[in-house]
């Protein structure tokens, strides 16, 4: 090992904000809302409050997958949360979701207003409410939920773990990022291994599987997610980058990435979401 660390934790923890690094404004050991502030609610029964992130692009891309069925009750209003500046502690948003997380939906087609938290719950929640993109068959269906809840426990070593250490920690820990390493990279091979042998990750059919784990993966082994894709040697994993290709060139896909978006290419940018028509104010066909 090349770091030595002559760091002993202590007897009781304290929080220390000045060892938060760059999220230290917005991490914090409490939960619960900072500040009042009420959500917007705009024309649609489906209200999004979201940012472009991994887990938040699974939802645009859903509901982006949704509208091109013809599921018309699937069309949405997606609000801008900029997480940087702590919206997600607005006393609105953690109303809806009191973990104070991105995504969060709320549902008013009924009588009572319902509220869904966690992406791979919002998947689900979607796909049996509009009966789609997840199977009815048993063992199917548990093939799609086995690959959605795997999505939801490997990622955290690829962004908390990988993408924490190797991108954003403010001292470079070697111990770390090779444990971290060495774990995405045995997630890959699993990817890899399966779509050897699956045209989609659950099988035939594309699924919710496909939606939550491609903008990890996929933004991994084609986006360069964390700047990671040298150092990972990405370039291995052939059925894995079949795959995400075929999953970037679907047109709901190319929408939903646009969604909640204020970083990178602005020609791939719509902050807010509130008609199919949005798409035409960033100047760029959509699919």
């Amino acid at each position: 090992m090349t770091d030595v660390s002559d760091y002993q934790p202590p007897k009781v923890w304290t929080w220390n904000k000045e060892n938060g690094g760059r999220f230290a404004n917005i991490n914090r050991p409490i939960a619960g809302p900072t500040h009042d502030k009420d959500l917007p609610v705009g024309k649609h029964p489906l209200q999004l409050y979201s940012l472009a992130t991994p887990n938040g692009v699974k939802v645009t891309i859903m509901l982006e997958e949704l509208l091109a069925l013809g599921h018309s009750g699937a069309e949405y209003d997606a609000w801008l949360i900029k997480i940087g500046d702590g919206d997600q502690f607005g006393s609105g948003f953690v109303s809806v979701n009191p973990n104070s997380k991105i995504p969060a939906l709320m549902d008013r087609s009924g009588p009572v207003p319902i509220r869904v938290f966690e992406s791979g719950s919002i998947l689900t929640y979607l796909a049996e409410k509009f009966g789609a993109l997840l199977p009815t068959e048993r063992a199917a269906r548990a093939e799609c939920f086995s690959w959605l809840f795997w999505q939801m426990g490997a990622t955290p070593y690829l962004g908390g773990g990988l993408g924490h250490f190797y991108a954003y920690a403010p001292t470079k820990i070697e111990y770390a990022i090779d444990r971290f390493a060495m774990e995405v990279k045995r997630q890959l091979d699993v990817l890899d291994r399966r779509l050897a042998e699956s045209e989609y990750i659950a099988g035939k059919d594309y699924t919710i599987a496909d939606i939550a784990i491609w903008p990890w993966y996929g933004g991994m082994t084609r986006n360069n997610q964390y700047g990671a894709a040298e150092f990972l040697q990405v370039q291995e994993y052939k059925n894995l980058l079949r795959w995400t290709d075929a999953i970037a060139a679907r047109p709901a896909v190319k929408r939903g990435r646009m969604v909640n978006r204020v970083m990178g290419d602005p020609s791939e940018q719509l902050p807010e979401r509130h008609d199919a028509s949005d798409f035409d104010k960033v100047g760029k066909a959509a699919g």
